[in-house]
């Protein structure tokens, strides 16, 4: 069955894995997570939480995403990707349909802890499927239009949420249930059409268009060593990522408002260009990254994150503010496709489960660190600009660590 249904495409079946794993990340991180943002205040206001109980409700998705991560790989390893990621969405989707029916702290914290177990059970999959699907000079491109699913949802949510919150004086609620549905039907669609790897319907990995220079079966299965200090140096990379990035994220709109006057209708349209920009970040450093190579591709999108958060931290007029922005949204989602290409070239299919969930673990951390560490400097100055800064000599940092990423091997191309 799996084979007609290849032989009838007139296209390569890894790119409905594209389109599936797009929508994936639509939802497992851009519904899930992203839209919290849009829906704290109404929650907030209703059942009377203070700023530190709305922050514990975020940092709860956290602590399920690493919690998460920490079960992925062998999840993956007994049932395969397809399974894990469509029984993961909905775990998600009904984690946040049971927040929209609740009314206490603590039941929402534990839902939101299982939505972010979900949403690194979805993810992680996601990405790292795609390096049994696509050849090595193709698989930056097809992670990159995987992770637009990100500016995707950050937009739709931008426009449905404020929409469906004036429907009705559940407002909030009714969010949190259309949402929480919409992933539910993502994991049902993932469950049909995801596939672990192209052989299982008869096909070579994209890519690979001549037999005569395809890799050998136990080339494709074959597992490579990767040395833990490796793992720890994509790790630093990409761990550096999740501090700065979600720092920057979390605290921008506050700046504009608080440092530079916006009003927050201002300041939301702003970063709303933040989803549009983001939309194309992922593919564009994604193709460049197979034309050129990771490591320059690498060099270049920090290069562009260290000048947006001086920018930022050096507080200067408003237009630089808005280049700051416009630096930050054009490579926002460039490099969870790199590192999931990156990975899949230096671990092969078998082992790139467990090396990109190592290393996104990693990068979580940064992320649950990195806000908190922000927070405390802003507290301690009154401002955000030495956030801002450490964020700059970090991913100043972070190119030189992509300079030193050795070359990975790779398989003979088609």
């Amino acid at each position: 069955m799996n084979t007609f249904i290849s032989r009838r495409l007139s296209f390569h079946y890894g790119w409905v894995i594209v389109a599936a794993g797009a929508l994936g990340i639509f939802a497992c991180i851009g519904l899930a997570r992203f839209a919290l943002g849009m829906l704290l205040p109404a929650m907030g206001q209703e059942l009377q939480l203070t700023y530190a109980q709305m922050g514990a409700i975020s940092t709860a998705n956290f602590l399920g995403y690493l919690a998460g991560i920490l079960g992925t790989a062998p999840l993956v390893r007994r049932f395969g990707a397809r399974y894990c990621t469509g029984v993961a969405l909905l775990l998600s989707g009904l984690a946040m349909v049971g927040i929209g029916f609740s009314s206490s702290l603590i039941v929402i914290i534990g839902f939101y802890i299982l939505t972010g177990v979900g949403s690194a059970m979805a993810n992680i999959p996601i990405m790292a499927v795609l390096s049994s699907w696509f050849s090595s000079r193709l698989r930056g491109k097809a992670a990159g239009l995987v992770v637009s699913g990100n500016g995707a949802a950050i937009v739709f949510a931008g426009q449905a949420v404020p929409w469906m919150n004036g429907l009705t004086i559940y407002n909030w609620r009714l969010s949190w249930a259309v949402l929480g549905t919409l992933v539910v039907l993502t994991g049902i669609l993932c469950l049909a059409v995801l596939r672990n790897r192209p052989q299982d319907m008869g096909l070579l990995p994209a890519g690979y268009e001549d037999r005569a220079v395809a890799p050998q079966p136990h080339r494709l299965g074959g597992k490579r060593t990767v040395s833990p200090r490796l793992i720890l140096h994509c790790g630093a990379i990409y761990g550096i990522f999740g501090f700065t990035f979600v720092s920057y994220a979390t605290f921008i709109v506050t700046t504009m408002v608080e440092q530079y006057g916006f009003s927050q209708r201002t300041a939301g349209g702003f970063w709303s260009w933040v989803g549009f920009l983001s939309l194309f970040s992922g593919p564009l450093f994604g193709m460049l990254a197979d034309r050129v190579s990771r490591r320059f591709s690498l060099m270049v999108v920090f290069t562009i994150q260290t000048l947006a958060y001086l920018l930022a931290g050096l507080q200067p007029a408003v237009p630089w503010l808005l280049l700051s922005i416009g630096c930050f949204g054009i490579v926002a989602w460039s490099i969870p496709s790199i590192m999931a290409a990156l990975t899949g070239d230096y671990a092969g299919p078998d082992q790139t489960f467990a090396m990109f969930s190592a290393i996104t673990f990693i990068f979580a951390t940064g992320q649950v660190a990195g806000p908190f560490l922000a927070g405390l400097i802003a507290e301690r100055t009154g401002t955000f600009s030495g956030s801002y800064l450490l964020a700059a000599a970090l991913t100043a940092i972070a190119v030189l660590l992509s300079w030193a990423l050795p070359r990975p091997e790779s398989p003979p191309q088609g």
